[in-house]
């Protein structure tokens, strides 16, 4: 985000953002993958485990590979109007994706166990040594597009050894959960898990659009309703600890414009009663 201030503890923040982004997509991404292998385990094609992980190894290296060409490049312009321009940029796209996602995910969640079984069983029918590769290398692949998408905002102002230890840390919680989850088996129910997950995470896409709005207004690309509202600098201010959390995660400003607050309750209102009607609907068809 556009900062004149500094941070009091910058790199702690980078930290937590970092290990939060890739937790959120190593589990959704390890649960989906685990559910695949307990398939191919279920009817006794063990053989085809190597595929699923090659689908996982490429799906890791092409996004490793491209979100470092991604951020390289960008580092070039660090400072510059360019970079804060890509950041507001980023805030909308990654808002958009975000729930383009949660929905997606609330979707496939009823029925995901039986759609990935489909799935493999025409994979393993077509006699491809592929098909099942590429199945696991999507779901992959899908989460570390994601992941690029969020941290590009956060890379611009971040020691890259900090986001490299806060990524090492997101993937060894998202990975030791996942299994966690994934030993308890019947007991959890993943259609509540997404549900509760995925109202939360739209939480965090409205802070991302309102992050976005401000980045925006102080470009001067946006006008209109910069009435500032409130100031609760004093109580928590932006340039805390907890204030650049907020800030970063759900989009809290300690002196908003009416624009800002006003896409933010729209955007909950709006995606929250979609959310919901559609959990409802589902429900009352059983």
């Amino acid at each position: 985000m556009i900062r004149t201030e500094q941070l009091p503890n910058p790199e702690g923040d980078h930290l937590l953002a970092s290990f939060l982004i890739f937790f959120r997509e190593s589990l959704e991404a390890s649960m989906i993958c685990s559910i695949m292998l307990a398939y191919l385990k279920q009817i006794g094609r063990h053989d085809r485990f190597k595929d699923v992980w090659i689908g996982i190894g490429v799906a890791i290296a092409t996004a490793f590979v491209g979100g470092w060409i991604v951020f390289t490049t960008l580092r070039n312009y660090d400072g510059s109007n360019l970079q804060n321009e890509i950041e507001g940029a980023t805030y909308f796209i990654a808002a958009a994706v975000l729930t383009y996602m949660t929905f997606w995910m609330k979707k496939q969640s009823r029925n995901l166990k039986a759609h990935l079984h489909a799935k493999m069983q025409v994979a393993l029918t077509s006699g491809s040594i592929f098909a099942i590769a590429f199945i696991a290398f999507l779901t992959v692949g899908r989460e570390g597009l994601e992941t690029v998408v969020f941290m590009i905002a956060i890379a611009f102002h971040a020691n890259p050894l900090l986001l490299a230890m806060g990524a090492g840390l997101g993937i060894a919680a998202g990975l030791s959960l996942s299994y966690f989850i994934y030993i308890l088996g019947r007991r959890i129910q993943l259609k509540s898990f997404f549900a509760i997950m995925g109202a939360l995470l739209m939480l965090f896409a409205a802070g991302l659009l309102a992050d976005g709005v401000e980045a925006f207004q102080q470009l001067g690309w946006l006008p209109i309703g910069q009435q500032k509202l409130w100031s609760t600098a004093t109580v928590l201010s932006e340039n805390s600890t907890l204030g650049d959390i907020l800030h970063s995660f759900f989009g809290y400003s300690e002196s908003p414009t009416s624009l800002q607050i006003a896409l933010y309750i729209l955007y909950v209102s709006v995606a929250l009663w979609f959310f919901l009607k559609t959990a409802q609907r589902k429900h009352l068809l059983k």
